[in-house]
């Protein structure tokens, strides 16, 4: 994952991780982002959805190869899960050491189960009003570097390498544009085509509503 060492461990990724609400910015802006450069939703790897519970919001990430990460937004703080199918299950180790407010999500069958096993290489939470990013004292066994760009020093430049790559656009996306709505300012048509001219702004109304992106 650009920007960050293949080698980044839980504790600095925890140390990296920008604040719960830049964090859900930072991820809706990566979904919006993914909404232009991939018109087919099942193609994109992060995703947001502003709507997904009663006073829950959930980003997630699925690369196509069985792994993926879910983070849920709510008054309780925040909860991530990850998961790398080539690491064994964690989750038995890791999982009971979530705090009660989140414990809910950690057998949400929406994040993935095995013979009614939920499934998680690794875990990490942030609680609201509290000063830091925790997660279990048992090691993870993988997925720590899929949450990689999140905590990009520079997301803008992190996410369009990646995107270059993943995606392979005829049209290289502007760096001003991508880093225009990594901060959530308003879209304008401008700005989608600089990113992929062969999007109209009024083709992302849906995922402008579904993410919860700020309109002007």
């Amino acid at each position: 994952m650009p920007d960050i060492h293949d080698t980044l461990d839980l504790r600095g990724l925890l140390a990296r991780l920008p604040n719960p609400a830049s964090l859900r910015d930072r991820c809706r802006g990566l979904a919006m982002l993914e909404a232009i450069l991939g018109p087919v939703w099942g193609d994109r790897y992060y995703s947001f959805n502003s709507t997904w519970g009663d006073g829950q919001e959930m980003a997630s990430m699925r690369d196509g190869e069985g792994d993926d990460w879910f983070m849920v937004f709510s008054d309780a703080g925040v909860y991530a899960r990850g998961f790398d199918h080539t690491a064994p299950n964690a989750a038995p180790q890791l999982l009971p050491e979530v705090p009660a407010p989140f414990r809910a999500q950690t057998v949400e069958p929406a994040f993935g189960e095995e013979d009614g096993v939920p499934l998680a290489t690794v875990c990490f939470w942030h609680d609201a009003g509290g000063d830091a990013w925790r997660a279990p004292s048992a090691a993870p066994t993988g997925g720590v570097e899929l949450f990689a760009l999140l905590a990009a020093a520079d997301p803008a430049r992190a996410y369009l390498a990646w995107a270059e790559e993943y995606y392979e656009p005829e049209h290289s996306p502007e760096p001003a544009a991508i880093a225009h709505v990594l901060a959530l300012r308003p879209l304008t048509a401008a700005v989608v085509a600089a990113i992929d001219p062969a999007v109209d702004l009024d083709d992302l109304a849906g995922d402008i509503a579904e993410i919860g992106y700020p309109t002007a």
